[in-house]
Formats: C-alpha cells, sequence, structure tokens
C-alpha cells in the first residue's frame, strides 16, 4: 500500500518538474514555440497537474513582481508531497 502511494507521489513530483520545465522552454523559445508535440506535451500537463494546483493557486495567488508574476503552488504542492513522503517514512 505504501509502495503504491509512493510511486503516486513520486510521479506526481516528476509531472510538476515537467510543467516547469516545459513552462520555461515556452518562456524561453518565445511565441515561435508551437510545435505540435510540444503543444500535446504541455497541455497533457496542464491537464493532469491544474487540478492540483488551482486550489492552492485559489489560497495563494501568483506573487506579483512588478511585470512578471510568481506562481507559488508549484514549489508549495512539490514541498507538501515531500513531507507527506517524509511523514510516510517513503
Amino acid at each position: 500500500m505504501f509502495a503504491l502511494i509512493g510511486a503516486a507521489i513520486t510521479v506526481l513530483q516528476l509531472l510538476l518538474i515537467g510543467r516547469v520545465v516545459v513552462s520555461w522552454v515556452r518562456v524561453l523559445a518565445g511565441p515561435g514555440m508551437s510545435h505540435p508535440a510540444f503543444v500535446r506535451v504541455e497541455s497533457a500537463l496542464v491537464r493532469v497537474t491544474e487540478p492540483i494546483l488551482a486550489p492552492i493557486r485559489r489560497l495563494i495567488p501568483p506573487l506579483r513582481l512588478g511585470s512578471m508574476a510568481l506562481d507559488l503552488s508549484i514549489p508549495i504542492v512539490f514541498i507538501a508531497l515531500a513531507l507527506l513522503s517524509a511523514l510516510l517514512g517513503l
């Protein structure tokens, strides 16, 4: 049972890291990054992670830093998953 929970936590953490990487690739590549495979991967990652991140984002909105906003929901969920894994001894 704990092995299944540990695997789920690891998969969620990897999906969150994937979403961050894809987000940064989009930002750094600019508007020209519209390859169909990239768009499919990006939309799949958003569909999977958004139900977890949206409630956190409602509680703690993105932090405004001048003209940009820093979304804190991903690090908060990532840390919460790491704490849950540590508490369960996984």
